[in-house]
């Protein structure tokens, strides 16, 4: 696992849609939690169940990463390498 250069990224700028009881999430935040160690990552956690807004947005697409500044997204499926390649198209 490479270390990433995401200096340029604000540390409260990537959000995690997901909800609870979801697997796949539980996937997701544990591929995100190995990169977070290696490369001081911070995202935020967002239950999507909490609004209709976004579960009709994300309901049938989570879990997806979403980098709020510029609204691009990574939804399921991806891999440690994809995370990679999305993060580092961001700084």
């Amino acid at each position: 696992m490479a270390r990433l250069n995401l200096q340029a990224l604000p540390m409260t700028s990537l959000q995690l849609f997901s909800t609870s009881g979801c697997h796949l999430c539980e996937l997701a935040k544990q591929q995100l939690d190995a990169l977070a160690i290696q490369n001081s990552l911070v995202y935020e956690e967002i239950e999507i169940a909490l609004s209709e807004e976004l579960v009709e947005l994300y309901g049938v697409r989570i879990p997806v990463l979403r980098e709020a500044v510029s609204g691009r997204e990574i939804g399921w499926p991806f891999d440690l390498a994809l995370l990679e390649g999305f993060l580092a198209s961001l700084s």
